[in-house]
């Protein structure tokens, strides 16, 4: 080191200042030269940031939206194959066809068992016809002597 120099006036005090803040600055500027690209850094990662978060914000509203959309075309799909299945079911049991949406239940197995017994009330027993008359034709109507008159005449022989 240099040997102790006393003071004697301003300007040496002011050199002697302006050199140690010189150093100081020098030795600041080199421990953080890059800090103003670093500041610029992050002000550009932070407008990063923001602007991705917006587009996950607005793809989880768009997934949601989907997904709602998704859930509800799913529903009537199982809808007009439960109404497929109803009617099928229907008409293999001879059932009209009006009358498919009245059968209840969640499974094939359970469909097919009230549409049976809806089966038994629709086309009821067959009938049988009725047997021919046994008894006379009555007289009581104006044609009824005539026909009696017809019915006894011999015609053979004249």
């Amino acid at each position: 080191m240099s040997e102790f120099k006393a003071i004697e006036s301003q300007d040496e005090l002011d050199k002697i200042i302006e050199s140690r803040l010189a150093r100081q600055k020098e030795s600041i500027e080199s421990k953080y030269a890059d800090y103003d690209k670093l500041q610029a850094k992050n002000t550009e990662l932070e407008t990063t940031v923001g602007t991705l978060q917006k587009t996950v914000e607005d793809s989880n509203k768009s997934t949601a939206a989907n997904e709602k959309t998704v859930s509800d075309l799913n529903a009537k799909i199982a809808g007009y194959e439960t109404a497929n299945l109803r009617t099928r079911i229907a008409l293999q049991n001879g059932l009209p066809y009006d009358l498919a949406d009245r059968l209840v239940g969640d499974d094939e197995e359970s469909i097919k068992a009230d549409a049976e017994r809806l089966s038994t009330f629709v086309k009821g027993k067959e009938s049988v016809p009725p047997l021919g008359s046994t008894e006379p034709p009555s007289d009581k109507d104006e044609d009824g002597a005539y026909k009696s008159l017809i019915d006894n005449l011999n015609l053979e022989g004249e």
